[in-house]
């Protein structure tokens, strides 16, 4: 089913990064809300060419890849609301329920020393101080205070998960070339 709306298709960039979800239409003007992926939704604002995808699930408004010319996106309260041209209204927004939302990671704006976007965390091996292996990062987790690493790593016929808090006083390095991170952590903890 095609979407009503004068959106271009487009084709998902090579870098593409999937870092929220459109929950809601916000207002009558067209606003739309956005479920970000990451507690500092900095990819959102820095790009104005969001690449949107229909749902892996429900109801699917547009088959495809759509790109969507963003005009405004800003905080507002636990999420992020955003306009765009071509959504003129209510109705507008509300077809875009449920789409995901994917940003050139090219995009991205560069993070200060030892910042790191998730992204460029998943997959890297981790080691500690003796260089036992530890796992390879799956995925990252906020728990409010700090951010976790979900590690998985082979225990003999069994894969297994270790956590290990994201924070300077385990973490002594993150070599992103080398797709490493070493951590102040041993293997029975």
């Amino acid at each position: 089913m095609a979407l009503a709306l004068d959106l271009e298709s487009a084709d998902l960039p090579a870098d593409a990064v999937e870092v929220g979800r459109i929950a809601d239409a916000w207002g009558i003007k067209g606003w739309f809300k956005v479920l970000p992926y990451s507690a500092s939704p900095e990819a959102l604002f820095s790009s104005k060419r969001w690449f949107l995808q229909p749902s892996e699930r429900g109801a699917k408004t547009f088959s495809g890849t759509l790109l969507l010319k963003i005009i405004e996106a800003k905080d507002h309260s636990d999420t992020v609301v955003a306009s765009a041209q071509a959504i003129a209204d209510r109705t507008a927004a509300e077809a875009l329920k449920g789409a995901r939302i994917f940003v050139a990671r090219s995009s991205f704006p560069t993070p200060d020393a030892d910042e790191f976007y998730w992204v460029d965390l998943i997959g890297l091996d981790v080691i500690n101080r003796e260089g036992v292996a530890l796992g390879q990062v799956k995925e990252l987790m906020h728990t409010g205070p700090q951010t976790v690493l979900v590690l998985s790593y082979q225990d003999g016929d069994a894969v297994k998960e270790r956590m290990i808090p994201f924070v300077g006083v385990y973490i002594d390095a993150v070599d992103l070339t080398a797709r490493r991170i070493t951590a102040d952590w041993q293997a029975d903890y």
